[in-house]
């Protein structure tokens, strides 16, 4: 497992996505997950970064690891900002038309619909997001 510990800034989702694809092309990832692993990344942190410690910034400590069975890279995002489920929100009714639809929502769905698995808790003063996608 690697660790890193980066403000929650938008200009670090880059630095989180190179400090992930660096695990990912160790294990020959597929494109098609690398993509969809950088959809989940820039929501997530864009999510931390915009909203944990508003309007101060804090720090993110990003977990990777990649396991052999199933072969797969789960992701941790650990931050003391404020308590949120972001799975707790009502999918979006994605039949409606943009206009009809409630704003926000989207990027959680998306995220939710491309990993294998996602999961939160809010322990000990931290909240912990984790996702797993198989390749």
């Amino acid at each position: 497992m690697k660790e890193l510990m980066i403000d929650a800034t938008i200009e670090n989702i880059a630095t989180v996505t190179a400090f992930i694809d660096e695990q990912l092309e160790q294990r020959d990832c597929p494109v098609k997950t690398k993509r969809q692993v950088h959809i989940a990344i820039d929501e997530l942190f864009g999510n931390i970064a915009y909203y944990a410690y508003s309007p101060e910034t804090g720090i993110v400590t990003v977990r990777v690891e990649v396991t052999d069975n199933p072969l797969a890279v789960v992701i941790t995002f650990i931050d003391n900002g404020i308590p949120y489920d972001p799975l707790a929100k009502v999918d979006p009714d994605i039949t409606l038309s943009v206009e009809e639809r409630d704003v926000g929502g989207l990027g959680i769905y998306m995220v939710k619909k491309t990993m294998d698995d996602i999961s939160y808790e809010y322990k000990d003063g931290q909240n912990i997001l984790r996702i797993k996608k198989k390749f």
